[in-house]
């Protein structure tokens, strides 16, 4: 699940059993929670302290997402029912320039470029 919020993007997948390297078996019960920028994830936990706490931030050298945390999936839920609940904007990339301002120029950017690649999507 790719998921695009006003603190970040994320790319959440279940987590592999045991350490979680490749070829090990799905754990249906816990989330590896994946993002390009460290920062995001920062942000998720300083948005979530109660639930994420003590998740820590990974860094994998030579995946495709550089840091990682892992939570189980029922802690996962409820953070996507919380920033469900949280929705207060009709506008979403202008709420994450409101929210990020100036730093947030290279993932708002990337944000633009998602909607224009996804609007290519839409029948007329």
């Amino acid at each position: 699940m790719w998921l695009f919020t006003t603190d970040g993007f994320y790319s959440a997948v279940c987590a592999r059993q045991g350490d979680g390297k490749k070829n090990q078996p799905v754990d249906p019960d816990r989330m590896m929670v994946r993002a390009r920028v460290r920062e995001h994830l920062a942000n998720l936990i300083k948005r979530f302290p109660d639930e994420l706490q003590g998740a820590e931030i990974l860094k994998s050298a030579g995946t495709d997402y550089a840091y990682r945390l892992f939570v189980l999936k029922s802690v996962w839920a409820v953070i996507l029912a919380k920033l469900a609940e949280e929705t207060d904007y009709d506008n979403f990339k202008g709420a994450v320039g409101r929210q990020q301002g100036a730093s947030g120029n290279i993932y708002l950017g990337a944000l633009h470029e998602v909607w224009g690649v996804m609007h290519g999507l839409q029948s007329e």
